[in-house]
């Protein structure tokens, strides 16, 4: 585990799990010093998201101390915590969870290269050094939807090798889905979970949007948005399947609110680092850098979020990665795939690090505290 489990500066914002509460807590970070910071005004992240200014209300807002940062995310370690300490959870509350796909170019490649391999580990070295060969261009120069990706287009029709992510990774329209549904994912030191009939999977870390109902993105976090590549790679239509179970997606540590010193411009320029940990020894690094991002990320919540779509309680957006995984971990030509008890860490700098177990969707915690439990638990404790 990372020991900067936070930045060092911010506006941060996210919740935890006290003794004795039955519902999360909305907290803050003040050098390195948790604050709990529910109130009647603002008793969700969603309400405080939904402020014309949630920055400055966080930096001004009274709380009541709980603890220091490093301790409480030692103690959220889902296989080792202590109940009777607090421990944090997932930093979102009412947010409806969406991803965008397929917005880098290596990105792009690989889920041309699983629906190619369909699903098959040991096709897939071979494919991807046909498919680079075939498309013999940089993509990464070419502007989704404009007259440059249309002739790309155009001449990988021609070849017969255009490919559904392709078409979403250069054509007009961004892929957007639904990662999961509000309060379903998890944060630090959870166990994040892979449907059990999966053979080849990976991590995929990415920034996270926080977004308003209006639309406005308010701050960031990050993600990991656990992917099969085996299910997707068979048929794009098993993507709910590849994308949504139980334990699949997790944000945190906490979110860090816009203010004058991080910005959206901030986002643009991250670099995203992440490792794998085996309990066989096998270490994997990886990193995903935003500058190399196909789309903007303003033009992935406007694909999102408008006149075509409203999101009432807001919205979290998976921003997509460039990371794909191609490192052999059993032999020559296997490919990467996650195994039991790997720890994935994801870090930047300005976001801090998000670190989870890898297991069976099975045998997480189930998830079982929903809007509705939120709703009425806060209904009781005079919050609503």
């Amino acid at each position: 585990m990372s020991s900067a489990t936070v930045p060092d500066k911010g506006i941060l914002l996210g919740r935890a799990k006290l003794p004795g509460c039955n519902y999360p807590r909305v907290i803050t970070v003040r050098g390195g010093t948790v604050f709990d910071i529910t109130s009647k005004s603002a008793p969700t992240v969603r309400d405080i998201a939904e402020l014309e200014n949630p920055a400055a209300y966080v930096a001004q807002a009274e709380g009541v101390e709980i603890g220091d940062i490093n301790t409480i995310a030692e103690n959220s370690w889902s296989e080792t915590g202590n109940s009777s300490a607090p421990s944090l959870v997932s930093p979102i509350d009412l947010q409806a969870v969406k991803a965008s796909g397929v917005t880098f170019v290596a990105s792009m490649l690989e889920r041309v290269i699983e629906e190619q391999a369909k699903g098959d580990k040991a096709k897939a070295d071979s494919l991807r050094s046909d498919v680079l060969n075939l498309i013999g261009a940089d993509l990464s120069q070419i502007v989704p939807g404009s007259p440059a990706a249309m002739k790309v287009k155009e001449a990988l029709i021609a070849r017969g090798a255009w490919s559904q992510y392709l078409e979403v990774g250069i054509g007009p329209d961004a892929e957007i889905f639904t990662k999961g549904q509000p309060m379903s994912t998890v944060g630090y030191g959870s166990d994040v979970g892979l449907h059990p009939i999966s053979s080849w999977n990976n991590p995929e870390p990415e920034i996270v949007l926080v977004v308003s109902s209006a639309g406005r993105i308010v701050g960031a976090t990050l993600g990991n948005d656990v992917n099969l590549r085996d299910v997707e790679g068979r048929s794009a239509l098993l993507l709910g399947k590849a994308k949504d179970n139980n334990a699949s997606g997790a944000v945190g540590p906490l979110i860090r609110l816009f203010d004058g010193d991080f910005t959206i411009e901030t986002v643009k320029n991250a670099e995203l680092s992440m490792r794998v940990e085996g309990t066989d020894g096998f270490v994997l690094d990886g990193a995903s850098n935003m500058a190399k991002i196909s789309r903007t990320p303003e033009s992935l919540v406007e694909a999102t979020i408008g006149r075509h779509h409203q999101y009432p309680d807001g919205l979290v957006l998976y921003l997509g990665t460039m990371f794909a995984p191609v490192k052999d971990r059993d032999g020559p030509g296997k490919g990467f795939t996650h195994k039991m008890n790997d720890v994935v860490s994801i870090s930047t700098p300005t976001l801090g690090t998000l670190s989870n177990r890898v297991r069976l969707s099975t045998e997480c915690a189930a998830w079982t505290y929903g809007t509705s439990h939120l709703l009425r638990d806060l209904a009781k404790a005079d919050l609503l």
